[in-house]
């Protein structure tokens, strides 16, 4: 690793100009592209406070062992340099997005002298007409197929073209009526091309115009009697209603936009693009990515922005994003450039884009979701995390147990806590506890940590007390009946019992009985030193302890005053971090449910007499406690099942004794 200040750049050496700059490490090899409006003060910022960087920058300047820079005249021309190393030299620093798959796209080979209708993948050819790109190949092969009713272009491949125009014989599709068969002559070149080009328009979103003249066919066939001509035509309306019922509307048909989203967290981002042409939704992809740099979403838009469209044929009008680029009019020119027209970078306030964005996003936290699913499915990657938290917090050996304790609270009400485990990488649904703080006022997670892990591991000691495996003599640091009993859970040290931790009549594991390898806690070091507090009062010396500070992603061991720095492309990072998300998600499930309960009770609860129904059907007579309050009896007794007497305790019991 080397040290910044070895190759940091003289004094006055670096210009004030724009430009685009190379970290290199002692190899030669590029590790990180950037660019600056201003490069001294940009790269002065990775050298004067080496300790005020992010840890991820921290590791990147510490890597390097060189750093260069190219001065540029403007700030679109650093877009376009940075862009083009980064693809040049695909730094391990940079946010780099790739496809999750190879997405198909429905494409017309308008380079060709017979056009034909096909599925690509990769690369764009130059005199081709793409559309898309699609989820599934299928998909587009459904669309072809009804499409090819009204505008049958050829869709075999050269080498069948070829054969069958030298037997002189169509293809099936020559026969059925979904190719137009130039093989055999039954259409001219030109005639063939026309029907491709109505094919593009088609898909391009001119869709109005077809089914008009479709229609106009349709009825002047049907007034000259031509009634089975009148019928292909209406069937092929049809087939046209249902391509387009496959391509839903959610725009204006004038609105041709891609629609961009993100779904992230401390490791890992998730793009989605919706493709809207003519007002609808023409395809969809997404991107998963590593982030190994800080990056804030509106950067992530920009890294976005220059790879989705830096040789791009297809750049739409306009680009709806959630965060403007940090340079918006930059990237706009650019954009422009590649386009060969205006382009608008903008984020939609307001309407039916706004809704759409939203879509999108959605889609954006489901693909992230699934994208860790999979990871964390892998038996491979299980493997290797829990032997890389093992070496990295020098455990004895590998946490096949691990449990996760989070707060939540709201502003210091309803403060609970959850406990979640994970077993060989996996949660363990069935062994997840929840706890009500009790002996804790408001919001002090430190003092909530200790009192949670205390009664965590007060019941581990009981239920080992109970199976035999530990005497009373054995628990260090106060009297040992007392320390069990304090929250209910003494027992007969001399008790019969089986000296396991399952239940001898059930055959069940005995709750907490199990104690983890390592107990994770969510926050930093004052959350993990009352963690240790808590089972050093206990005398239990023998389960590891750790915290994970969710800012910086960083791990706190007890007593130490520097974290552990695991790389951010470790699987042992990202499991504890899938430990910690795990607790969070179930402590604020159980918050809320606290809250939601807290909020629903009413004042109708106090009043004697008062079942759910009746509660029921008051609020749905009245609406609130508000107007049953200001009712009087005789209002109140004309609900269904509330007599007379009824209503005057329910009067008196909310208006402070008074029945008027």
């Amino acid at each position: 690793m080397a040290d910044p200040a070895s190759y940091r750049p003289a004094p006055g050496a670096i210009p004030e100009s724009p430009g685009v700059y190379r970290f290199r490490d002692e190899h030669g090899r590029v590790v990180y592209v950037g660019k600056a409006k201003n490069l001294r003060q940009r790269l002065n910022s990775y050298f004067t406070d080496h300790a005020a960087l992010h840890p991820r920058t921290q590791s990147m300047v510490t890597t390097a062992a060189s750093v260069t820079w190219t001065v540029v005249s403007t700030e679109v021309e650093a877009l376009q340099l940075e862009y083009s190393w980064i693809k040049e030299y695909d730094p391990r620093f940079n946010v780099r997005y790739r496809d999750d798959k190879s997405y198909p796209y429905l494409a017309v080979t308008m380079n060709e002298e017979y056009p034909r209708v096909t599925v690509m993948r990769g690369a764009k050819r130059k005199g081709v007409r793409y559309f898309g790109p699609y989820s599934h190949a299928w998909a587009i092969r459904e669309t072809v197929d009804l499409l090819l009713r009204v505008f049958p272009v050829r869709t075999c491949s050269a080498g069948v073209f070829k054969r069958h125009g030298q037997i002189g014989r169509p293809c099936l599709l020559g026969y059925i009526g979904k190719c137009s068969a130039p093989c055999v002559g039954r259409i001219d070149e030109a005639g063939h091309r026309a029907l491709a080009d109505d094919f593009c328009a088609f898909m391009a979103g001119d869709t109005g115009r077809f089914m008009k003249r479709l229609e106009r066919e349709m009825y002047a066939a049907a007034d000259a009697e031509e009634y089975e001509t009148a019928a292909r035509r209406r069937d092929d309306i049809r087939a046209l209603e249902r391509a387009l019922e496959k391509q839903a509307v959610v725009l204006s048909d004038s609105t041709d936009c891609d629609v961009i989203a993100f779904a992230r967290d401390e490791l890992e981002a998730a793009a989605q693009v919706f493709y809207v042409r003519g007002g609808r939704i023409r395809g969809q992809r997404g991107w998963v990515v590593d982030l190994v740099e800080e990056r804030t979403t509106a950067d992530l838009v920009e890294d976005f922005l220059i790879q989705a469209y830096g040789e791009s044929d297809a750049v739409p009008r306009e680009v709806l994003v959630p965060e403007l680029p940090p340079d918006t009019e930059a990237m706009g020119e650019l954009l422009a450039e590649v386009r060969g027209g205006p382009v608008q970078v903008r984020v939609p306030k307001r309407g039916d884009k706004k809704e759409l964005l939203g879509t999108v996003a959605r889609n954006a936290h489901e693909a992230l979701k699934q994208h860790k699913t999979r990871r964390a499915g892998d038996l491979t990657a299980r493997s290797r995390a829990l032997q890389e938290i093992q070496e990295a917090l020098e455990l004895d050996q590998a946490p096949l147990r691990v449990e996760c304790v989070d707060v939540s609270n709201l502003q210091g009400t309803n403060v609970v806590a959850s406990m979640v485990v994970f077993e060989d990488g996996l949660p363990r649904k069935s062994e997840y506890r929840r706890f009500t703080i009790k002996t804790v006022q408001g919001q002090d997670d430190v003092r909530s940590i200790h009192e949670v892990v205390t009664r965590r591991f007060k019941r581990y000691l009981a239920e080992s007390q109970k199976a035999g495996e530990l005497s009373p003599e054995g628990i260090a640091g106060e009297d040992a009946e007392g320390l069990l009993s304090s929250y209910g859970f003494g027992g007969d040290a001399d008790e019969p019992a089986a000296r396991q931790p399952l239940d001898p009549e059930t055959g069940r594991p005995r709750k907490f009985a199990y104690p983890p390898n390592l107990l994770v806690i969510d926050g930093g070091p004052p959350q993990v030193a009352a963690a240790q507090r808590a089972l050093d009062e206990l005398g239990i010396d023998d389960i590891a302890v750790c915290g994970l500070a969710k800012r910086l992603e960083e791990v706190w061991l007890p007593g130490e005053e520097d974290p552990v720095i695991l790389p951010r492309t470790s699987e042992g990072l990202y499991l504890l971090q899938r430990v910690r998300d795990e607790a969070h998600r179930f402590a604020i499930t159980f918050h809320r449910a606290k809250r939601s309960k807290a909020m629903t009770e009413s004042e109708l609860d106090a009043v004697p007499g008062l079942g759910p129904a009746r509660r029921s059907a008051l609020l749905k007579h009245f609406g609130s406690v508000r107007r049953l309050k200001e009712a009087t009896p005789e209002q109140i007794a004309e609900v269904p099942g509330i007599g007379r007497r009824t209503a005057e305790s329910i009067a008196a019991a909310l208006q402070g004794g008074s029945t008027t």
